[in-house]
């Protein structure tokens, strides 16, 4: 549903039937932070922004601060306030909360009111500047896999029952969460109609809320949706991935269903992928990383129809890849989809059409000329879409200005990853292997992120570490 072009000047007036508005900033989790405020405050600091406490960069998922205090928010600077500037193009209304009047936020430094180096919204903006300042636009795709659960509850109300999900797995194994539905049954086109309001009303809700899903359906699993959001401007679409799952969320409330987009809920069974595909385009609209005619004599007959620019940014991205791993596996349990045998990729790999490798090239003679993109499949659904992005789109271009070639042969057709043919490094096979690698003096990650974003968030990983060290499970 297209939304009026929002400003400074006519906000006032778009927003003249309204008495409140809410916003929404977005942390390194990918979690939207944020409140409802009243029109007359909204009003008051649509351009110069407001106070938002920094300590949502200052704490984990479940609000605990980092074992060790970070730059950005720490009992030193008090916690101090970020400047919050509301984006007046991101304007949209909450179809299932009365339409409400919704809008995200960037965080800038109160000092230099620059982007705060992890701000999602910032860093994705800043390693976008340098390809559009040669005159390239990156387009994107996103593709979540989630599953779905039902707590039991004696609640009648199905906003009671959903949140009765993590009281119910304090006291019960986690195996006996019930699953939407039970059987693997990818492609079906009856299974939705067990939860055809659910299935048809996220569909709807995505629409009117800007975040237009492109294809929708069940995925091999119990109770797994797969959504594949419409394609769009890089930018936009790491919003609409992260308002995508906001969505998913508030149809999970109002149904008592608790969504998933962890990245191995279950031992045994498929994990949840985050695929993201990625082009360039030029100021006239035409895909960068085709080539006018296919290459008589190419390093490897499956860049035939890929560019010079192509070639350099899929080496980029092979190059960088071990480096920005936690940005594309963020958590302890992240590492737990990516093993050998389960359609998830473990090497640096690449190849036309080769599902099973972490870059597939999509190009001609299987699709058209203008849909060529590479679609990179190592992050799973638990990842943040702007850092995803941004880690793609910093290594690409970085291969583009360094002229990189590409490091290592194309996957076999019919070859697994780790097979005799493949001549990738195995990436890492945990957080912590990661996190050294992320963090390293000589990291791609320093090189293209600069060393605040990569303290910042190689920190906040390290907490994630050490509170997996100190945990006594089950196993």
């Amino acid at each position: 549903m297209s939304a009026p072009d929002v400003t400074a000047a006519n906000v006032a007036e778009i927003l003249q039937n309204d008495r409140m508005v809410k916003v929404a900033g977005i942390d390194v989790d990918g979690q939207l932070r944020g409140k409802l405020m009243k029109k007359s405050k909204f009003l008051s600091i649509v351009v110069e922004g407001f106070g938002f406490c920094s300590v949502i960069f200052g704490w984990d998922q479940h609000d605990m601060t980092y074992y060790k205090e970070l730059s950005i928010s720490n009992k030193e600077n008090g916690y101090r306030d970020l400047v919050a500037v509301p984006d007046l193009s991101s304007f949209r209304r909450i179809p299932w909360e009365n339409n409400v009047p919704f809008f995200l936020v960037s965080f800038l430094d109160p000092d230099t009111r620059e982007p705060v180096c992890a701000c999602p919204r910032g860093l994705l903006k800043t390693v976008s500047a340098k390809a559009e300042a040669a005159g390239y636009r990156a387009m994107a795709g996103a593709e979540y896999e989630f599953y779905q659960f039902r707590a039991p509850s004696d609640h009648p109300s199905p906003e009671r029952a959903a949140t009765a999900t993590a009281t119910f797995l304090q006291t019960n194994p986690v195996d006996s969460l019930p699953s939407l539905t039970e059987g693997m049954f990818g492609y079906s086109i009856t299974r939705p109609l067990h939860n055809q309001e659910y299935y048809y009303g996220i569909f709807d809700a995505c629409e009117q809320f800007r975040c237009d899903i492109e294809g929708w359906h069940t995925e091999s699993g119990p109770g797994v949706f797969e959504a594949a959001l419409q394609f769009g401007e890089a930018k936009e679409m790491a919003d609409k991935a992260g308002l995508f799952k906001y969505v998913v969320k508030a149809y999970g409330i109002k149904h008592g269903i608790t969504p998933c987009f962890m990245a191995k809920p279950r031992q045994g069974l498929p994990g949840n992928s985050g695929h993201m595909h990625i082009s360039l385009v030029t100021a006239d609209g035409k895909n960068a990383f085709i080539r006018d005619t296919p290459d008589p004599s190419p390093p490897y007959p499956d860049v035939a129809h890929l560019s010079d620019l192509g070639r350099h940014f899929l080496a980029g991205l092979l190059v960088g890849l071990p480096d920005v791993m936690p940005l594309f596996a963020p958590t302890i349990n992240s590492y737990k989809r990516l093993v050998e045998n389960f359609w998830a990729p473990v090497t640096v790999s690449w190849g036309l059409e080769h599902r099973a490798a972490s870059i597939r090239l999509i190009t001609p003679p299987t699709a058209s000329a203008k849909a060529t993109r590479f679609e990179v499949r190592t992050p799973g659904a638990d990842t943040n879409p702007h850092f995803v992005l941004a880690a793609i789109m910093a290594l690409g271009w970085r291969g583009v200005e360094k002229k990189l070639e590409i490091p290592v042969p194309p996957l076999s057709k019919g070859e697994d990853m780790g097979g005799a043919s493949d001549q990738g490094v195995r990436l890492a096979k945990s957080l912590k292997e990661a996190v050294a690698t992320f963090t390293r003096p000589d990291s791609v990650a320093r090189e293209v992120f600069g060393d605040s974003f990569v303290d910042h968030f190689g920190g906040t990983r390290e907490h994630e570490i050490r509170l997996w060290e100190e945990a006594v499970t089950d196993w």
